[in-house]
């Protein structure tokens, strides 16, 4: 005897939120096949003419309306055990890919490629290359990075975040660095402009002119001062404080974040900053220019006006820097800080970790020996 078909009620919540599986477009195929059985068998239609429409065996239609009625519908996204497509290879032999590619080197080499990787593993370089996709690595990539070793550096990250993160009332916050020898690079032939299916093109050589780039941001406003020099000394550097001087008329006090190069501490520019007192330093730590916001448009200006342009010469590199300063001061957009000391300081603390494992004493902080007289 044919066992009886089992009574199937779907209520109205069940039913919109199958509809909305449906509609979605990440929802599997087969949960979408299941949800349309469920919802033509609550409607009363035979067992047999829902096979026939969505091309299934009646097993199958009694098979899932069984199964909603035993489970709801966590029960359509459910897998048997068993069931699917069996992988190819065990889980220690991935393993061993893995553990291959991050604590291993090919002969001579300074990095595994997928083909070697394939090669010395026995499996095809697509596999390899999902296997170091799903992982997240990328032998072929490196990045740069330099951990401060500044006696001071807790105390001086704590003071430049903390006039991120809570600025003093009535003072004015700025950002102030030099980009110096900034190049350009007459292209010895005309790029090729962009098109569909190919980007913009530009030759490989090139003729070398600089300058240098004064700039200050208002972390509030977003506003930048900038001018350019030829060169990089304390006598420029003089002259540029002197100019955001002017350009902020009052005793308002002016809070400049600035690191530790050679021309911010002469014994000149100490001295005019004594005299003029509304002026306040907060230093950054010794290779920490991640922690100067100016620095991040410096990266605006090198990406979106400098990189992919070419210069005939000096004049025609200022023209175009003041041209890039109009239009940002045109509609600034002000960079926010929202890390904060203690993250910054755990994250540090994990690179320092791992680099004294490999090097012990390597960032320890650095002792400056005495000149002797």
């Amino acid at each position: 005897m044919p066992r009886p078909t089992p009574v199937l009620v779907v209520s109205e919540d069940q039913q919109k939120q199958i509809e909305q599986w449906l509609a979605a477009l990440g929802t599997p195929q087969q949960v979408a096949l299941r949800g349309r059985i469920v919802l033509a068998a609550g409607q009363g239609t035979s067992e047999a003419a829902i096979a026939a429409k969505m091309n299934v065996n009646r097993k199958t239609v009694r098979l899932w309306c069984e199964r909603f009625v035993a489970q709801g519908l966590p029960g359509l996204w459910e897998i048997a055990p068993g069931r699917g497509r069996k992988a190819t290879y065990s889980a220690e032999r991935i393993k061993a890919v893995i553990n291959a590619t991050l604590q291993s080197k090919p002969k001579g080499m300074t990095h595994w490629s997928c083909r070697l990787m394939a090669a010395n593993q026995g499996m095809s370089k697509s596999t390899v290359s999902n296997l170091w996709r799903s992982h997240n690595i990328k032998p072929h990539r490196t990045k740069t990075f330099k951990l401060s070793r500044d006696p001071k550096f807790v105390e001086k990250l704590t003071d430049v975040i903390g006039l991120y993160l809570n600025p003093p009332d009535k003072a004015i916050v700025l950002c102030v660095d030099e980009k110096s020898q900034i190049q350009a690079l007459d292209r010895t032939q005309p790029g090729l402009p962009l098109k569909k299916g190919r980007c913009g093109t530009m030759t490989h050589d090139y003729k070398r002119n600089g300058t240098t780039l004064f700039a200050a941001l208002d972390v509030l406003q977003g506003k930048v001062i900038g001018e350019c020099r030829t060169r990089h000394r304390h006598q420029e550097f003089l002259k540029f404080l002197r100019r955001i001087d002017r350009e902020f008329p009052g005793n308002t006090p002016l809070h400049l974040v600035i690191d530790n190069y050679g021309t911010h501490g002469t014994v000149e520019v100490k001295a005019w900053l004594k005299k003029h007192s509304r002026f306040v330093l907060h230093r950054v730590p010794t290779s920490c220019s991640w922690l100067n916001l100016i620095e991040r448009w410096f990266a605006e200006l090198t990406n979106k006006c400098i990189r992919r342009d070419s210069f005939l010469s000096v004049a025609d590199l200022t023209t175009a820097i003041e041209d890039f300063l109009a239009a940002w001061n045109a509609s600034p957009k002000p960079f926010v800080w929202t890390a904060t000391v203690d993250s910054i300081v755990a994250k540090l603390a994990r690179c320092r970790q791992t680099l004294e494992q490999i090097q012990p004493g390597c960032t320890a902080p650095k002792i400056r020996k005495r000149k002797s007289s």
